[in-house]
Parts: C-alpha cells; structure tokens; sequence
C-alpha cells in the first residue's frame, strides 16, 4: 500500500512539474476547457434551483368554482352536495368571500387597492380537489367534469388550476432533456480538447519516455503522469466554470428580483451546495481524466 501510495504521489509530482514547464498552455487549455463546461454547469444550477419550486406545486387536478355574486349563502353552501355527486372521490373545501378576500390581502397586500372598491369583490368558492389520473384517457374526465359543475343552478365559472403545473413539469423534462444532450456534446469537446492536449505533451517528452522504456519503466508508471495532468486540467477548469456561474448569478438574481418582487416572491438564485458542487468538480476530473486515457493508450502504444 505504501509503495502504491509513493507511485501515485510520484506521478503527482511529474504532472505539476510538468504543469510548471508551460504554465500558459495549460491556463488557455483550462479557459477553453471551462469554457465549455460553463452553460451545462449554469443549466444544472438554474434546473437545481427551480426543482425545490415545481416539487412544492401540487400536480393533482383541481377545480375553482365561483358561485354567482347574488347567490345566497345557503344555496352556495348547498352546492356541495351536487358537486360531490358529480365527483363523489374528490375533497370539496368551501371557501366564503369573506375569507378569500382575507387570503387575498394577506398574500398580496392589496388591502388599499379593495378598500377603494367599497364592498369584497370576490365569489364564494368551491375548490375540488380530484384524485391524480393513470392514463390519459381518465386525464381527459377532468373536461367532462368541470362541463357538468358549470351546468349547476348558481355557478358562474369553473377554472382548471393545475393545468399549468403540468405544462411546467412537461417544460422542466424537456428542459432536462436537452441540458442532458447539450453537456454529452459539451463533455466531447472537453475529452478532444484535453486528448489533444496530453498528444503534444506525449510528443514533447518522446525522448523522455523513450529513455526510461530502456531503464526498465513499466507502462503504468510512464502513464500516471498523463493521467493525472489531464485529471488536474479538467478539475481546474471545473473549478473555474464553477465560479464563473457563480459570478454570473448575481446580475442574474437582480434582474430576478424586479420581477419576482411582482408577484411578492423573494425568489433568488443560489449555486450548487457543496454535494452538487463536489459532483461537477468530480465529473470535470473524469472527463479530463478520460480524455487523457484515451490519448495515452493511443499515442504512446506507438512507442512500443
């Protein structure tokens, strides 16, 4: 164990005095390295910071029914006996006007702006809440069911809410889809730009490898250096795109909060935790890591 521990400290060592020889090099290799892992690592931040937000959104169907602003009270009340027969597995909950308008102003702060009115401007209200679907066939009920609420004496509309929260989950997938496909075509150019790397580096030390073929060298020990040189290059260049993103959040986040602050959100964009940081750094070290062991096994059988 210590002799395997004293190799790799060894290859350690040669790759950052290599690193050393033509520190320009390899800090362009590292800016064009990170520049192309910079869009998925920003994908992935924006992605991890909009997830806590449609998980917390409800994507069981739910149904608003408004009554009739003349419609007495008990026959609002009494609406809910018809509604539940329409849809005797769904959870009613009626809501008076005088509490939504409470909801209303605690949420948005438009006391002012309903006090000027002169009277609460809101229904009565039902929300129906329905069982999640299994296919698509029972999703499209949900249209036959608010058609017969609306039919009922006293109602004056009937409002589909989660039909967005599902458009958004469709959205967030496509979203994930094409961050996937952008960073298998962004990790590529990371692997060429790293192969081609560690190809002229295996042509600058030919005479080098040579020599220590000839005292005895095994190919492992020949090849650790290359290999971690190119693990070093990817990890820098992680570490930079990383903090690249994190620089790029906060003009991001004050354009955000002008229009979050419309709809009386405090929602701000945060990088990645330490877990989903330590995972990027990790993938761009295997990426680098990768393209060097492709060049090695390449190049240097060449040698052979």
């Amino acid at each position: 164990m210590i002799t395997w521990l004293r190799h790799h400290l060894f290859a350690l060592g040669s790759a950052l005095v290599h690193v050393r020889r033509a520190p320009g090099s390899f800090l362009f290799n590292i800016l064009v390295v990170a520049i192309a892992l910079a869009l998925p690592f920003m994908g992935v931040t924006l992605l991890d910071n909009v997830r806590p937000l449609s998980e917390q959104m409800a994507v069981e169907p739910e149904l608003s029914v408004f009554i009739a602003a003349d419609t007495p009270r008990e026959q609002a009340t009494g609406l809910a006996t018809p509604l539940r027969a329409i849809s005797p597995q769904a959870k009613i909950i009626f809501t008076p006007r005088e509490k939504a308008l409470e909801q209303l102003n605690a949420k948005s702060g438009l006391s002012d702006v309903v006090a000027t009115l002169g009277e609460n401007p809101l229904p009565d209200s039902y929300i129906v809440k329905l069982n999640a679907f299994q296919n698509a066939a029972e999703g499209q009920q949900i249209d036959a069911i608010a058609e017969q609420m609306r039919a009922l004496p006293g109602v004056e509309s009937v409002q589909v809410d989660s039909a967005w929260v599902k458009r958004l989950a469709a959205l967030l997938g496509v979203l994930r889809l094409a961050l996937l496909l952008l960073a298998a075509t962004l990790g590529t150019v990371v692997v060429a730009v790293v192969f081609n790397t560690i190809r002229l580096q295996v042509m600058t030390q030919r005479e080098e490898i040579l020599v220590s073929k000839l005292i005895g060298a095994t190919d492992s020990f020949i090849h650790r250096p290359f290999y971690y040189t190119g693990a070093l290059l990817g990890l820098c260049a992680g570490g930079v795109a990383l903090g690249g993103v994190a620089l790029a959040l906060q003009p991001l986040n004050r354009a955000i909060a002008e229009f979050a602050r419309l709809y009386a959100s405090e929602f701000q964009l945060a990088p990645l935790d330490p877990v989903g940081t330590a995972g990027l750094l990790a993938l761009s070290a295997g990426l680098g890591l990768a393209g060097a062991l492709l060049s090695v096994q390449r190049h240097l059988s060449r040698l052979n």
